[in-house]
C-alpha cells in the first residue's frame, strides 16, 4: 500500500481527482447502507437531492487526494496549489496579537490540505500549527499517515491529556492550533448539543481551551475547486460567542459551536462528508483529555 500512494502521489492532482469523482459514485451504488445513511444525513439537515449530490463524487476525490497529501515528495509545497485565501488578514491579524488563536475545521472540502497550507503559509512568522493527532489502528495506515504528519509548518501531538496540556502551552505562548470539531469525542468528552435539529455530542475541548487561554477562535474551510482548479480556502471570526465565554456552560458552547458549523455546512453542502455518523453514542475511553 506505502508503494502504490507514493506513485499514486506522483499522478497529477486534476488526474486524481477526476479518478476519485468516478470512484466516489462507485462507491454510492455498490454500498447501500452507505447511500441509506448518507441521504439520511442530508435529507435531516434540510438538504435537497441537487444540493447534497455534488458531495458523492467529492468523497471519492477527497480520498484521491491523500496519496499526494500524505506521499509527495517532502520539498514539494501545498502553497501553489492554493488560489485565493478569503479572511486572511483578520487571521493574520489574530495570529500577529500573540494570544493563541484557535482554528476549527469541520469535515468539509480538503481539511488535510488546510492544516499543511496554513501551517506552511505561518511557519516563518508564528511557528508550526499545533493539532492533536490519533494513531490509525492499522499499522499500515499509520506509516502513510507519518508523512502527512512530517511537513514544514505542522507540530501533532497525541490525543491524551499531556497532548492536550501540549495545546494549552502552544495556545498561552501565542501559538495556534487546528482541531476538527465535528468529530464524536469519547464519553466525558463532550456535551449533548443541537445539530441540525438533532441531539448530537459535541466535543467540548476546543470550547474549554478557549475559555481558559483567552484564545482567538476562527472557523476554516478549505473548498475544492471544480476540475482540478485548486483550493480556495476561508476564514470567518468565532469570537464574541457562547463558544469563547468563560461563563458558558459546556451545553452553551457546543451549542453555539454546531451552530457554526451548520453555517459552514449550508456554505458548501456539495463538500461535506454526509455519511459521517454525527449522531452516534460516544465510545468509552478510559484515558479523557480533561
Amino acid at each position: 500500500m506505502s508503494v502504490l500512494f507514493r506513485l499514486l502521489a506522483r499522478v497529477p492532482l486534476p488526474l486524481m481527482h477526476a479518478l476519485g469523482i468516478a470512484l466516489g459514485w462507485l462507491v454510492w451504488w455498490c454500498a447501500p447502507d452507505y447511500r441509506r445513511r448518507f441521504k439520511a444525513n442530508a435529507g435531516n439537515a434540510g438538504f435537497a437531492p441537487a444540493q447534497y449530490r455534488p458531495a458523492i463524487g467529492a468523497a471519492g476525490a477527497m480520498a484521491a487526494e491523500l496519496p499526494w497529501l500524505w506521499c509527495r515528495p517532502k520539498g514539494e509545497s501545498v502553497l501553489p496549489k492554493v488560489v485565493r485565501w478569503d479572511g486572511i488578514e483578520a487571521f493574520e491579524a489574530a495570529l500577529d496579537e500573540r494570544k493563541g488563536v484557535i482554528l476549527l475545521t469541520p469535515h468539509i472540502g480538503s481539511w488535510e490540505l488546510f492544516g499543511q497550507a496554513v501551517g506552511e503559509r505561518f511557519m516563518s512568522s508564528h511557528g508550526p500549527i499545533t493539532a492533536l493527532f490519533r494513531p490509525p489502528r492499522k499499522a499500515f495506515m499509520a506509516g502513510l499517515m507519518d508523512g502527512s504528519r512530517d511537513r514544514p509548518g505542522l507540530q501533532t501531538l497525541p490525543t491524551t491529556v499531556a497532548g492536550v496540556r501540549g495545546l494549552m502551552r502552544a495556545l498561552r505562548g501565542g501559538g495556534y492550533t487546528g482541531i476538527l470539531p465535528d468529530q464524536v469525542p469519547p464519553e466525558g468528552q463532550g456535551a449533548w448539543a443541537p445539530f441540525f435539529g438533532k441531539p448530537a455530542y459535541t466535543i467540548t475541548l476546543p470550547g474549554r481551551l478557549a475559555q481558559q487561554t483567552g484564545a482567538h477562535v476562527f472557523l476554516g474551510v478549505c473548498e475544492r475547486l471544480p476540475r482540478g482548479k485548486g483550493y480556495a480556502i476561508r476564514f470567518e471570526a468565532f469570537d464574541g460567542t457562547a463558544f469563547s465565554d468563560r461563563k458558558a456552560t459546556p451545553e452553551a458552547a457546543a451549542a453555539a459551536l454546531n451552530v457554526g458549523i451548520e453555517r459552514l455546512i449550508r456554505s458548501l453542502p456539495g463538500q461535506y462528508v454526509w455519511d459521517y455518523a454525527r449522531y452516534k453514542q460516544p465510545r468509552a475511553e478510559q484515558e479523557t483529555a480533561q
